[in-house]
């Protein structure tokens, strides 16, 4: 090693949507816990959405060292509840914008570069342009990161590509819409291998043990060109301490009864309108289970706007007085990781954005699939007729129709008091408690990520 250098640094540049802000620091955390730097760079208001919303979680003796980058012009129109298509097109401007930001990583790179002996470059693969000068360093080696899971990324690639080999879940494939039913054909080639940089390999943000098959297909020459495949959950893959506790909706969790909570929340980039909010609460009125509901419009680019334009969000009349015995509604950010972990919370409605199938996966929380837009009707597929732990809210079929309140009491008692919901639950708590043993020392996960530390300071 040079004098004065160190083996190997990181750095991290995510896409500016709050799910792939998250996972990129999360991962932060776990290479920064191995005594490697890393440079988590942004914009400003970026990076500050990533730290103000990382769940009160931090790395034990993990440092993170953030760059904050000026922040381009960034059109932030308001999300449309009135789009029948639920892709937040609201926020394409600002991952565009990020494209803007190619010169100010590279010189980033540049300078980093004369520190380390490797530069490690992970970027997010949905946003490639941003890093083509950076992976372009004479001692960088650079990494693409997906938000997806391995299941829905090779599908993506495998229809993309003109599906140039035959699959043998030819039953399963049947099953799920086509790609082309939910991204665009510009979606579909962003995606395609041909349109990422060169690159050492790829890391998935899942877990071996339920996307096995899949990150084996991604490594084939077909797919990836036959690059290295990393599996690298980070979110539980090292201690954390917790600050969150606090939150109100947590100390009313600790009086419920065990596994009697259904937690409803779908994401950060879903509008509904006024009409299907009132639908949702008339269905969990009509159910009688007790549960936790985080209403809130979706994310603008710049969350720090404010301004008197945000949308509050009205529920029916006398709707919250009536419930308020059994429910609560979380206006606002929700500490989401404990609430699936909380032992009180026995099901999850969810738009089934890939982290949140992660940590109710994880969590051994079963689900009730309610997909929106992009990957989602994928990973419903996948938790619903894959690994058996979830049920259909509405089928993606019928994605343009409003879901009444009487289908909406269907899926939270079928998952809460029925023996098909008890089924769900004891195969979810199954694949959970493996899942976390996955994680401590010694297993697989924890060695993928030692396999990849070793690779990254070879």
């Amino acid at each position: 090693m040079e004098e004065g250098k160190t083996q190997a640094a990181v750095l991290m540049v995510p896409l500016p949507c709050q799910s792939h802000l998250n996972q990129l620091l999360q991962l932060s955390g776990v290479i920064a816990s191995c005594g490697i730097p890393v440079h988590y760079t942004g914009t400003a208001t970026h990076n500050r959405q990533a730290r103000l919303r990382s769940h009160g979680l931090k790395p034990n003796n993990a440092t993170i060292k953030f760059h904050d980058l000026p922040t381009p012009p960034i059109d932030a129109p308001a999300p449309n509840p009135h789009a029948e298509d639920k892709t937040p097109m609201h926020l394409a401007s600002a991952t565009t914008a990020y494209a803007g930001l190619r010169e100010q990583i590279g010189l980033l790179a540049q300078e980093l570069s004369r520190k380390t002996v490797r530069l490690v470059v992970v970027y997010d693969r949905m946003g490639t342009e941003a890093v083509r000068d950076a992976v372009s360093v004479p001692n960088a080696e650079s990494y693409s990161f997906n938000c997806l899971s391995a299941f829905n990324l090779f599908l993506i690639l495998w229809e993309a590509m003109g599906k140039p080999f035959e699959l043998r879940d030819a039953a399963l494939f049947q099953k799920l819409p086509s790609v082309r039913d939910f991204m665009s054909e510009g979606a579909l080639y962003f995606s395609a291998s041909e349109n990422i940089p060169e690159r050492e390999g790829d890391i998935h943000n899942t877990i071996r043990l339920i996307d096995e098959a899949y990150i084996r297909l991604m490594s084939r020459e077909e797919i990836s060109g036959g690059k290295k495949q990393w599996a690298i959950r980070s979110s539980t893959a090292f201690n954390l301490e917790r600050e969150s506790s606090s939150h109100g909706c947590l100390r009313w969790l600790d009086q419920q009864a065990t596994g009697s909570v259904i937690y409803v929340s779908f994401g950060t980039t879903t509008s509904l309108r006024d009409e299907e909010y009132a639908e949702i609460a008339r269905g969990l009125e009509m159910s009688e289970q007790r549960f936790i509901w985080v209403v809130r419009e979706a994310d603008r680019a710049d969350i720090f706007a404010g301004g008197s334009e945000v949308r509050r969000i009205e529920l029916p009349e006398g709707f919250e007085e009536r419930v308020r015995e059994r429910g609560i509604i979380v206006r606002g950010w929700a500490p989401q990781m404990e609430i699936l972990g909380h032992p009180s919370t026995g099901g999850f409605m969810s738009h089934c954005g890939w982290n949140s199938c992660l940590e109710s996966l994880t969590a051994g929380v079963p689900m009730a699939a309610w997909p929106m837009h992009s990957d989602q009707p994928i990973n419903a597929t996948f938790v619903t007729e894959v690994l058996g732990i979830g049920l259909w809210v509405r089928e993606w079929g019928r994605r343009l129709e409003v879901v009444g309140a009487a289908a909406v009491e269907d899926a939270v008692v079928r998952l809460m008091a029925s023996e098909e919901g008890k089924v769900m639950r004891r195969r979810a708590a199954e694949v959970g408690a493996t899942l976390r043993k996955s994680m401590e020392e010694g297993g697989e996960s924890c060695m993928e990520i030692e396999r990849f530390i070793s690779h990254i300071t070879r």
